[in-house]
């Protein structure tokens, strides 16, 4: 090797110590050392278990089980600070085994408005005739609709429900048509479903309990799903039944402006999450605001939207706490309550 060669080496040599020291850098680049931040810990099973602690844990888990404590850290904030709150949900959950839980809600009057879809309305009273039953979301969709048996994800609703639930509206409609007819007064969505609540008697719905507590149930869709099918068969032989659908807009909005401060709990999306939402515009946005649902910011559904985006519409304060949950609403809201409700009423 002459010595051109073995300067190049050398060159090559060096020319790779610099490389070599700019990727230990760049690796191992200086930071901030967040003393005094959070550190991720979950919950040690090696003690005795509490659930409390087991909930707190949460807070320091990571990812959505952090969400998730923060979400039962706003409710409880709500809570001490005496907020109105609003509680929107989807129909499912009146499908699933959460009705349960909003009925307990609304029993012990822990939430103070109530907003579900028709479904939610429904369902709810269906259950109060007889039960759905458990199923399986891989049931062949064709098997069932020729047993008459409907599926909503793994939850079975024989048609005989809705025989039930059919009987008992078409009566439930004529009265209401009579009152409308000797009073000369059109019912709105909120009295249509205080009125239902007082058909039945079963303390596991919410309706029921709404009625019985005067908690408002707004129903902003009132007419769609089969309360609108009961409605169809009922005008079409009834003309003049009228349900006024406008009254609920200025009902909610009242609510909202006349409330010191409004607690929002939205599980799902559509109507619910929006017009409850839509109704905390007028008094320039919610104080505390937690959404829980699986919806995908990406799509720009109802749903998917985060409470950031709330605020560029003024519907969440630009104050306000706010967190979303992503998940699925039967498993992370029982969580929620247990959280933000049940402890603090022990």
């Amino acid at each position: 090797m002459d010595i051109k060669d073995i300067k190049k080496k050398n060159d090559e040599l060096q020319q790779d110590d610099q490389q070599f020291s700019r990727a230990r850098y760049t690796d191992l680049k200086e930071s901030v050392t967040l003393q005094g931040w959070p550190e991720v810990r979950g919950y040690d099973f090696n003690q005795p278990f509490d659930f409390e602690k087991f909930l707190n844990a949460y807070n320091t888990t990571g990812f959505q089980a952090t969400n998730l404590g923060e979400a039962i850290e706003i409710v409880k904030q709500m809570r001490k600070e005496k907020a109105t709150i609003f509680l929107g949900f989807t129909s499912n959950m009146a499908s699933c085994g959460v009705r349960e839980i909003i009925a307990y809600l609304t029993q012990h009057k822990l939430v103070d408005v109530l907003c579900t879809s028709a479904g939610g309305v429904e369902e709810d009273i269906i259950k109060s005739l007889k039960p759905f039953v458990l199923g399986d979301f891989n049931a062949s969709g064709k098997m069932l609709r020729e047993k008459g048996v409907n599926r909503t994800g793994n939850i079975f609703i024989p048609n005989d429900r809705y025989i039930q639930w059919d009987k008992m509206m078409q009566s439930f409609l004529k009265k209401l048509h009579d009152k409308q007819k000797q009073t000369n007064t059109i019912i709105n969505c909120e009295d249509f479903c205080s009125e239902l609540g007082k058909e039945v008697h079963d303390e596991h719905s919410f309706v029921y309990w709404a009625a019985k507590n005067k908690i408002p149930l707004f129903c902003p869709s009132l007419t769609d799903g089969s309360i609108g099918d009961m409605i169809y068969f009922y005008k079409y032989q009834n003309r003049d039944f009228k349900i006024d659908i406008t009254a609920g807009m200025v009902n909610i909005v009242n609510l909202a402006l006349h409330a010191e401060k409004v607690g929002i709990i939205i599980l799902g999306g559509g109507v619910a999450k929006h017009f409850v939402a839509n109704a905390c515009l007028f008094r320039d946005g919610a104080d505390y605001a937690v959404y829980i649902n699986t919806g995908y910011e990406g799509e720009g559904s109802n749903a998917g939207a985060n409470p950031d985006e709330a605020v560029s519409w003024g519907k969440i304060s630009d104050k306000a706490r706010a967190v979303k949950v992503w998940g699925e609403a039967s498993i992370i809201f029982p969580l929620l309550v247990a959280g933000a409700f049940i402890e603090e009423k022990k």
